[in-house]
């Protein structure tokens, strides 16, 4: 059983800490929910762990089965078995899709895939995501529509068969059939090779597909509760209003930060008070 451990985590944008001692371990074959408001860690917290060089890490731990995810490079990561699914997935004029889902998949291997094996494995990815093997042959997401970009990133984790994968919000901009495509892909996926999941989602259907074990609420950059399913269905029914009943400070919307994902900052790592 692998497991993706991190403990009191603290994360800066800029001079703006996003993340404030978050604490959460996920094992092998787990699914956790991952909630809150709009602006309040998420995103920030997914793309900590995948590398994005824009979040400086200025206190606590990420490991990956005892192994310093911090000290990886991103790909470094990606070949240990992390899988960033993301909210805007990048449009990449000049590549296409095919040649940038082989390329990935060899960036995996020792030896290169045959073309045959890997043409095989790719149209079976996306006939099993519903996805015109036409968009293949295009630019790398150029043209595509929000939830054929959202089916080209499950394609992309199929080929890659990642042990822990984050998905953010993955399910937006998919229609109600769509929507039951990938979660199915996602389960299937799970079954075969007891697939960890983070999934960052406001949907209580998409949720109610993958059924998550687990359920963190983040607010203001901290987890605010934790529970079992029960939390997915009481948000759905009642948002986060009851939180502030319990004393939770929400964010405010000026103070929330956002990142383009082209954004080329150099992550530093140092001490909680940004000291290098």
């Amino acid at each position: 059983m692998g497991c993706l451990e991190i403990k009191d985590l603290y994360v800066s944008v800029g001079d703006k800490e996003i993340l404030k001692g978050v604490n959460l371990t996920i094992n092998t074959g787990e699914v956790h929910a991952l909630m809150g408001p709009n602006g309040n860690g998420k995103s920030t917290l997914l793309m900590t762990i995948m590398g994005h060089p824009s979040y400086t890490v200025t206190s606590g731990t990420i490991t990956l089965d005892g192994r310093d995810v911090l000290a990886m490079s991103v790909d470094q990561r990606s070949k240990a078995g992390l899988f960033l699914g993301m909210q805007y997935p990048q449009e990449i004029s000049g590549v296409t899709n095919s040649d940038f889902l082989k390329a990935a998949v060899n960036a995996h291997r020792d030896e290169p895939i045959s073309l045959f094996k890997f043409i095989r494995q790719l149209d079976k990815a996306f006939e099993d995501v519903g996805l015109d093997y036409e968009l293949a042959h295009r630019y790398m997401n150029e043209g595509f529509s929000g939830g054929e970009k959202k089916r080209n990133e499950i394609v992309q984790m199929k080929l890659l068969q990642p042990d822990f994968a984050m998905l953010d919000e993955i399910d937006s901009g998919l229609d109600i059939d769509a929507l039951k495509i990938v979660a199915d892909n996602i389960n299937a996926m799970k079954t075969e090779k007891e697939l960890a999941l983070i999934v960052v989602s406001h949907y209580e259907r998409f949720l109610e597909y993958l059924h998550p074990e687990f359920t963190h609420i983040i607010v203001d950059g901290r987890i605010v509760a934790e529970g079992g399913y029960e939390l997915v269905d009481k948000i759905d029914k009642e948002g986060y209003e009851w939180l502030k009943e319990q004393n939770v400070v929400f964010k405010k919307e000026e103070e929330q930060v956002r990142i383009s994902l082209g954004s080329c900052a150099v992550n530093q790592r140092g001490n909680r008070n940004g000291n290098n």
